[in-house]
């Protein structure tokens, strides 16, 4: 980034059917990180998220279908590349996610320390809701998993809170992770020379609708995303 140049902020929200959260989350963006563009990602919804958000003043994206979570976040990075923002953060849309912690993971980008920042609920400063015993179990095998598999380092290896650089932008924009992509996109960023760190963040529980992973896919999800991280090809380092 050019010293003293204006950085461009594009906040990516994939959601399905979240008419319900949506407003709160937009108001909040609006409250909290006015400075930051907003384009949700509407994934196949069958409610009223698309004309919520466009009557909120976010930028509006609609998938014909479902592609599911990985799909959505890619669009938006697609987007974001596209239109030249330098940084791109991806946040829930039920709520879960505060925007007054986008500040703090875009930071480390500014300052050349990182190009891919992760909000970890589990870092000394963060607190609030951090989900179930059996899923918390599962988050310390998938952290030593990442780090027996490609040498990343961090806590909370499924948050959704991230904030990407230009050239993980560019990275994602081109190859991102679909079903369960948060774990897999970590490993993608590290085996492509990312520079990747963690900032402390508090989450929220979501007031509306429930999570898409019930206790008992737990174990699914682990295999599922094991076998991804195995079979994760090398990748040369981003230009």
């Amino acid at each position: 980034m050019i010293e003293n140049a204006p950085v461009r902020g594009l906040v990516i929200i994939p959601a399905l059917n979240e008419e319900r959260n949506l407003p709160r989350v937009l108001e909040s963006l609006r409250r909290d990180a006015p400075q930051w563009h907003v384009c949700v990602v509407d994934d196949g919804s069958s409610d009223a998220t698309a004309r919520i958000a466009s009557e909120q003043g976010a930028t509006v994206l609609r998938h014909a279908q479902n592609l599911g979570i990985g799909g959505a976040v890619q669009t938006g990075y697609l987007w974001a590349r596209d239109h030249g923002y330098d940084v791109a953060a991806q946040i829930d849309g039920d709520g879960q996610h505060d925007p007054q912690f986008l500040a703090a993971a875009r930071s480390p980008i500014e300052h050349g320390k990182a190009d891919f920042v992760v909000g970890s609920r589990y870092l000394a400063g963060g607190d609030g809701f951090r989900s179930t015993a059996v899923r918390r179990a599962g988050i310390r095998y998938l952290c030593w998993f990442l780090r027996f598999r490609c040498g990343a380092r961090v806590t909370d290896p499924t948050s959704g809170f991230r904030v990407a650089g230009r050239r993980a932008i560019e990275l994602f924009a081109e190859h991102y992770p679909s079903d369960y992509p948060e774990p897999e996109a970590i490993a993608l960023a590290t085996r492509g020379g990312l520079a990747l760190q963690e900032v402390p963040v508090v989450m929220r529980e979501r007031e509306h609708g429930r999570s898409s992973i019930g206790a008992g896919g737990t174990l699914y999800y682990l295999l599922k995303v094991s076998l991804a991280l195995l079979l994760l090809p090398a990748r040369r380092g981003v230009a």
